[in-house]
């Protein structure tokens, strides 16, 4: 890629994308068609397939993707359809108690969380059933969304299950949850290897016979046997330590139930939905007051620096968990630890624990009664711990990147700057992917991060197929956005009673040219990377509205437009009133030009006979699909209304007998 040219094109400025081939040839792409031009995601740069051009190759992997993407549409109309179907129930609570629940909640919410607790809300209140993502950074307020979703569920007298991935967890969301609503007469349990089983059956039997309202539990809760007697709402927190087949169970339940799902980072393939339109998405991106940024260390093992972190830490008065995954060797690496920081107070917790016996350990470090907790990964969705300000992963390189945001999630929990520090072995010796992972993670140190670093996993790892447990497949074939689209066009045509058309060229829209510059001088905005990230938002404009607000926001940051941009975005609005229509070509002259009509286009026949009849010397059909006209039109903006008449004559109902009078009449007959 060699950024933004311009070029001097029958003695008007054009401004073209350039890129590069392997070979050194060029391929110039003019920015007004940049909709047809998307970065290539879906598998790493180094191992994204490269196809020749005027080679089968690309062609085949297009026909392959193409086959699947319309077995992928249909069994998604399939699944979508049967939910829609089910008519779902409107869970709303009364205004009253609600805002008296409300009104317990002890911290000022941020917009973000108000906007999620919002379409939440309004999701539930819909009769089709809910399947919303809600994106947070940990402690950022996902909790209290869930929570007042709970609310309007049980007071709308249908049982929710809040289903987590370790037993600390659950039993941090019970305590939670039962301080929450130690007010009001809901009945709520859990359900982990944490009770007894003489406690889980009585657990059991309350679900089944529906005298348990919200029920708190780990992967028992997807095991045979379990029955609800009103499921109303699944709220699914920390979603990327599910497996496939974990999730695959909860679609059983997502046809008749609103599922709510809380995640940090989301895994590529709730991402690739989400921004697909096939879940809905809200993120809470706003840190809450008084927090601060988690200072990130990437670095090697290194005993003066580990030795001055902790005594940093416990100097002032806080404590540090060290993280080494290994339970065979957690003993003789906190016997090093105790050798190196001898003021260190070391306790040892992992899984392989009994249940009581790291219940107590866990609520030992929360009360301060030890400065040191040497641990595996069974702390990443544990209780929080505010005075716990500083992390020491042991081999980072061997954690994935939502596992590391999640692990330095544990600290920074209160208004502490708060320190990770990631231990891993010489860049030399490490897997590419590793070492992306770990300078996504320390570029990354923003509160708010998880989604970015979502989208990096979603480049890292692949997108992942939508459907089943394969984790990749044809997206890394074609890229993510191309397989988008390709689905998007097949759901289309189903829909409609047709059969996709898998040759198809993929374009985004008309072409139109009225033959005068439209784009963003480089004195107007210097920088290159940001006038083509501006040309893609305009070229991917759906509506006048979304492009009213580009251009609003243009102006306020860069000044008055010049009038080549100004023609872009008229150019951008002609193209979508011409794609509505499906006109493919629109090409307006200083002495004519001529209108290609696209193989499902909506234009009446009609209109176009009676324009050619009652004005042959201006009309005149070149072809079937073809409408040829002659008008002087020396200027540019005088072609840009001509272009809009035109149309609106074109897509007008069908004719009267009687030619239309008003302004496009008036436009043409000019």
């Amino acid at each position: 890629y060699h950024g933004l040219k311009t070029l001097d094109v029958d003695g008007s400025p054009y401004e073209f994308l350039v890129i590069e081939y392997l070979g050194g040839d060029k391929l110039y792409v003019p920015v007004t068609s940049l909709g047809r031009v998307s970065r290539y995601t879906g598998a790493p740069a180094e191992s994204a397939p490269l196809h020749k051009l005027g080679g089968t190759e690309w062609g085949k992997a297009r026909r392959k993707a193409a086959e699947r993407v319309r077995d992928v549409a249909a069994e998604l109309l399939d699944i979508y359809a049967r939910r829609a179907a089910r008519e779902g129930t409107s869970l709303v609570p009364d205004a009253a108690e609600y805002s008296a629940f409300e009104a317990t909640f002890p911290f000022e919410e941020t917009h973000d969380q108000l906007e999620a607790i919002r379409a939440v809300l309004e999701d539930l209140a819909a009769t089709k059933p809910m399947d919303r993502v809600v994106c947070g950074d940990v402690g950022f307020g996902k909790t209290e969304v869930a929570m007042r979703a709970t609310f309007a569920a049980v007071q709308a007298g249908k049982q929710v299950a809040v289903l987590v991935p370790t037993t600390l967890l659950a039993q941090q969301h019970f305590q939670n949850f039962s301080d929450r609503f130690a007010d009001w007469p809901i009945r709520i349990e859990s359900l982990s290897r944490f009770r007894s089983s003489k406690e889980s059956k009585a657990v059991l039997q309350g679900l089944a016979d529906g005298t348990v309202d919200v029920i708190v539990a780990t992967h028992r809760l997807l095991q045979p046997g379990v029955k609800f007697a009103r499921l109303g709402l699944t709220i699914v927190d920390e979603e990327q330590r599910f497996g496939v087949r974990d999730k695959e169970k909860l679609k059983a339940l997502r046809a008749d139930v609103d599922v709510l799902t809380l995640t940090a980072t989301p895994i590529p393939r709730t991402l690739n939905m989400a921004m697909g339109g096939l879940r809905d998405l809200s993120l809470i991106t706003t840190p809450p007051a008084d927090r601060l940024a988690v200072q990130t260390f990437v670095l090697e093992w290194n005993a003066a620096t580990i030795r001055e972190a902790m005594l940093r830490e416990i100097r002032r008065g806080g404590q540090i968990y060290f993280l080494h995954n290994a339970v065979e060797s957690i003993d003789r690496r906190a016997a090093e630890i105790r050798a190196l920081v001898p003021e260190a107070d070391i306790r040892i917790g992992h899984g392989q624990m009994r249940e009581r016996e790291l219940e107590q350990l866990m609520l030992d470090f929360y009360h301060r009664r030890f400065n040191v907790l040497m641990c595996t990964t069974i702390v990443e969705s544990g209780i929080d711990v505010p005075t716990a300000n500083t992390i020491i992963i042991d081999r980072a390189d061997r954690f994935g990147l939502a596992q590391l945001h999640q692990l330095r999630g544990r600290v920074g929990r209160s208004h502490h700057r708060a320190f990770a520090y990631l231990i891993a072995p010489p860049k030399a010796v490490l897997t590419d992917d590793a070492v992306r992972r770990l300078e996504a993670i320390e570029s990354l140190e923003d509160l708010g991060a998880g989604f970015a670093l979502a989208t990096h996993d979603l480049e890292i790892r692949g997108a992942g197929e939508l459907l089943g447990d394969e984790q990749s497949g044809q997206i890394s074939e074609v890229g993510f956005a191309m397989y988008m689209d390709m689905l998007e066009r097949a759901i289309k045509s189903l829909k409609a009673g047709k059969t996709p058309d898998l040759e198809a060229p993929l374009h985004a829209g008309p072409e139109i040219d009225v033959h005068a510059p439209a784009l963003i001088p480089e004195d107007y905005m210097p920088d290159v990377h940001l006038r083509l990230v501006l040309y893609k938002r305009i070229a991917a404009a759906k509506d006048e509205a979304e492009l009213s607000e580009l251009t609003g926001e243009m102006i306020d940051r860069f000044g008055d437009l010049p009038v080549a941009t100004d023609t872009l975005f008229r150019l951008t609005k002609l193209k979508l009133a011409a794609a509505r229509l499906g006109i493919s070509r629109l090409d307006i002259g200083p002495g004519g030009g001529l209108v290609e009509f696209g193989t499902d286009h909506t234009v009446d026949p009609a209109n176009v006979l009676r324009l050619v009849q009652r004005e042959a010397t201006m009309y005149r059909l070149d072809g079937p699909q073809r409408l040829r006209f002659v008008r002087k039109v020396p200027e540019p903006g005088e072609r840009i209304k001509l272009g809009h008449a035109l149309l609106d004559l074109l897509g007008a109902p069908a004719m009267s007998p009687t030619p239309a009078k008003g302004p496009a009449s008036a436009t043409l007959k000019r």
